[in-house]
């Protein structure tokens, strides 16, 4: 995988502190510190929950195959060592949420978690599961794209083309609008946006404790938003690996990893860790013309965020008629995925799909049966989308496989037919009394970045060298 992020980014000399050594609290010492976290679970217990505020950076997302920022095998420790960008071990696309995304959207169902405030562009909150509002991306979101008229939010199953918030190749879908859409993953001088920056400042000054992933802790304004806390007597705990400018600060600091930290955590506050289970779409059109006794079709396969945008998790699809041995297979290999043939008009047919997934994906392939008479014209109807997903999800879970599909909608006219179907393409399962985390091969999304407050690096000393509407 290209990292897209971090080669987009445009150059900065002062990177900050980089490659510093990771430390490794004793298994002794980490219980004890972890035990810190009992107060929450007293909380739990008297119903007098105070308001938890969870703070991320990199370090929760490299257990997923994300490389970080500064790790001893970092992107800027790697470019500063005149290596390069690291290799990452899947596509960014296809990266899943961690053990410590998906234990923060069981702590968030369970009322002790209020919100979550990330300096990540990788998504993975959103894909977990987590709740937008309770959200804020302080420096954007690598597969999403805003209107800036209308403020819609669009996230989208492949990496957006641009980072700066720049113009993107879409157009905003609300018929009253039709704006133009922006990226919304921000450069180096890019300010804050103001929405997401107050929202996390204000859920800073209420929190009782505020909770550090994963983060160096090096980029401001960003990094100061934890220690807004102190000021009105909540607490600043840190979880990372390296020394960061605010460990003195803090009431708690743990050298761990993250996912076996909260791991722990999540076993003292006897909470499950929900599997991850991701759904993809794709959309079917049949379009015919009568010509004479003959009808020539043609078949589609497309993206349901426009027919020009990329199906990344499909690499190829078959198309063969069981029954019809006169009519011969194809492979499609290349997208846009097109097939055009001729027919007699009274022929039906049976069609079968084969879609083959990318790298990534946790089967090889699923199908869908098509029954084609173009004398009939099928029904229309539309599903109840979040009822569709949720028996998917329960499926999937149960069987602990991916693969499962359902059709969503279809939309029949007298010359076309276009359907929406969604399948089940990974499903991932943590164990919080047996961590398996993956090493890290470097790490990327460390990204930390007022009405118009811009990203500055910060030095050891600590200090400077709406509802939401979201489409998918």
């Amino acid at each position: 995988m290209s990292l897209g992020y971090a080669e987009k980014l445009s150059y900065r000399e002062d990177l900050g502190s980089v490659g510093m050594p990771e430390m490794f609290d004793s298994p002794k010492l980490l219980q004890g510190k972890r035990s810190f976290f009992c107060f929450i679970r007293a909380d739990r217990r008297a119903c007098n929950y105070g308001a938890k505020v969870v703070f991320t950076g990199a370090g929760i997302s490299t257990s997923s195959g994300i490389p970080d920022f500064r790790g001893p095998k970092g992107v800027w420790t790697l470019q500063r060592a005149g290596k390069g960008v690291p290799d990452a071990s899947l596509p960014f696309h296809r990266a899943a949420p961690t053990l410590t995304h998906m234990a923060l959207v069981e702590l968030e169902r369970a009322g002790l978690l209020k919100f979550v405030i990330s300096q990540n562009v990788d998504s993975l909150h959103l894909r977990s599961g987590f709740p937008r509002e309770k959200l804020a991306e302080l420096h954007g979101n690598s597969f999403k794209e805003t209107c800036p008229c209308c403020k819609t939010e669009y996230l989208r199953d492949f990496e957006i083309e641009t980072i700066g918030l720049k113009d993107t190749p879409r157009r905003c879908t609300d018929k009253n609008c039709g704006a133009r859409l922006k990226d919304t993953v921000l450069d180096w001088e890019d300010a804050l946006p103001p929405e997401e920056m107050n929202s996390a400042e204000e859920q800073c000054r209420a929190a009782d404790l505020v909770l550090c992933l994963g983060t160096s802790l090096q980029i401001t304004p960003a990094c100061n938003m934890p220690l807004m806390s102190i000021k009105n007597g909540g607490k600043v705990a840190i979880v990372n690996l390296q020394a960061t400018p605010k460990d003195k600060k803090a009431s708690l600091v743990i050298h761990g990893l993250v996912d076996k930290v909260i791991a722990g955590v999540m076993c003292i506050l006897n909470l499950r860790i929900p599997p991850y289970i991701r759904i993809d779409f794709i959309q079917l059109l049949l379009r015919h013309t009568v010509k004479k006794k003959c009808v020539r079709w043609t078949l589609r396969v497309t993206s349901i965020h426009g027919v020009r945008a990329p199906l990344p998790f499909l690499q190829s699809i078959e198309v063969s008629f069981p029954e019809r041995p006169d009519m011969k297979p194809v492979v499609l290999m290349e997208q846009p995925f097109s097939l055009q043939r001729e027919t007699s008009m009274t022929s039906k047919f049976f069609m079968l799909l084969t879609l083959n997934f990318s790298d990534g994906c946790g089967c090889s392939s699923s199908s869908i049966e098509c029954h084609v008479n173009f004398q009939n014209q099928k029904e229309s109807f539309v599903r109840d989308r979040s009822l569709v997903l949720q028996e998917l999800k329960c499926s999937a879970e149960r069987q602990c496989r991916s693969g499962q599909q359902s059709i969503l909608k279809r939309e029949s006219l007298p010359r076309a037919e276009t359907s929406t179907h969604a399948f089940v393409t990974n499903v991932v399962r943590y164990d919080a009394e047996d961590v398996k985390v993956v090493e890290p091969k470097g790490t990327w999304m460390d990204s930390s970045s007022s009405n118009l407050t811009k990203r500055h690096m910060e030095g050891p000393s600590g200090y400077s060298a709406s509802q939401k509407k979201l489409k998918s």
